[in-house]
């Protein structure tokens, strides 16, 4: 073992007369360790809202979806849909024509305004994993019209699987009158999803696109088309792709774009919460400082002594900055278990549940990431080094025959 790393061991172990010394570095550990964790735990829930918004969002939606200027409804499908398909290859991973209105549901004396969206079968297959419920089927066995609900949709109107439900609608989007009554039909609730987002959950239901067709009437017309990327990194260039081949009225858009109010919020919590949260770890950091000096003051007649025997000022300074290093590497070790402890607890047991009406979600998301691991620990390791430098470069400059006198 090396000579300054032996001697700050020494220096720091709790031996007659320097337990108070001990007590001192374990508040500079808590405190490091604090800090560190603290950080790590801020940057881990944020990247785990941004990765749970963003995956059920997509789920629910899109990467690019197109719709018409001043909500329009689109001609069919049949035609349009290759010529997406060439637009986007070899990136289109698939490309869902959909119809959404905004209709009436009823259940015996409940009813309440919902967005219909009708999709193709097999089309939004990645809503069956959010499905609480029964199964995501919009045909029942017998061929007849069924429709999927949100939980708190079904919550509100007292609404399980094999309900009958009646919609109403517009017809041709135009409003009723004695020769243009609404349009109405019957459904079966054959499935219930619960998505954690108020947004979906209470106002979005889906049915069969075709089903959705007969009953406003739309004959073979559409609202757009969801579209999912097998690489999200060209979602803004192909947006853009879309937007120059595509001829008028069709309106491609980025999910960025769609959601830009929810993405935004989230751009906006990750750069002041990090930036706040840092200041704490620095200031645990430069506690380490004054328990340094503390231990300068504590060995003064150690530190005369060994100049005494030919220690020079580089070997002191060595000694009290591998202190400062080994108080910050106790801390900065048990802040990341802290972390990885928390970080465990709450995807294991959701021990925090938020809002989903303000955030979106029902519970704190978690995301682990090394990256943040490594530039947490990397940032307090250096602050801690920088910050041993100070008492370090005072305890060098003492004089021997002074130290000595001094205990």
């Amino acid at each position: 073992m090396k000579f300054p790393l032996f001697v700050s061991k020494r220096f720091l172990s709790s031996g007659k007369g320097s337990k108070f010394i001990s007590l001192i570095s374990f508040i500079s550990i808590a405190g490091v360790a604090l800090g560190v964790a603290v950080l790590i735990i801020a940057l881990t829930v944020l990247n785990g809202f941004e990765k749970a918004i963003s995956k059920k969002i997509i789920d629910f939606d899109s990467h690019i979806k197109i719709t018409a200027f001043g909500k329009r409804n689109l001609p069919s499908y049949k035609k349009v849909k290759p010529e997406l398909e060439k637009m986007l290859h070899p990136y289109g991973k698939n490309i869902s024509p959909f119809l959404s209105k905004e209709v009436m549901i009823n259940n015996k004396q409940n009813s309440d305004g919902i967005v219909l969206s009708g999709v193709l079968d097999g089309d939004s297959n990645s809503i069956s994993n959010y499905i609480n419920k029964g199964s995501y089927q919009l045909k029942t066995s017998d061929g007849k019209p069924a429709i999927v609900v949100g939980l708190k949709l079904a919550e509100k109107l007292d609404l399980n699987c094999g309900d009958q439900v009646t919609v109403f609608s517009l017809r041709n989007d135009q409003l009723p009158s004695y020769n243009n009554p609404p349009g109405i039909m019957q459904f079966t609730v054959t499935g219930i999803f619960e998505s954690g987002m108020a947004e979906y959950d209470d106002l979005i239901a889906y049915t069969n696109l075709n089903d959705l067709q007969q009953l406003t009437e739309s004959g073979d017309k559409i609202s757009g088309y969801n579209i999912q990327l097998n690489d999200i990194n060209k979602i803004d260039s192909l947006t853009v792709k879309l937007a120059d081949l595509l001829p008028y009225p069709y309106y491609p858009k980025s999910i960025y774009r769609v959601h830009s109010n929810i993405f935004n919020w989230i751009a906006l919590q990750k750069v002041p919460v990090p930036l706040v949260l840092s200041l704490i770890t620095i200031v645990a950091c430069f506690n380490m400082v004054g328990t340094i000096l503390m231990i300068v003051l504590e060995k003064t007649s150690h530190i005369g002594v060994l100049k005494s025997i030919g220690a020079n000022n580089k070997s002191i300074k060595k000694i009290f900055i591998s202190q400062g290093l080994y108080l910050s590497a106790i801390g900065i070790a048990a802040g990341n278990i802290i972390a990885l402890t928390a970080s465990y607890l709450q995807l294991e047991f959701n021990l925090i549940p938020i809002p989903d009406s303000v955030y979106f979600i029902s519970s704190v998301p978690i995301s682990i990431d090394l990256y943040n691991y490594l530039i947490v620990n990397a940032a307090a390791f250096l602050l801690c080094y920088l910050a041993s430098f100070i008492p370090s470069y005072v305890a060098s400059k003492m004089s021997p025959v002074n130290l000595i006198r001094f205990n």
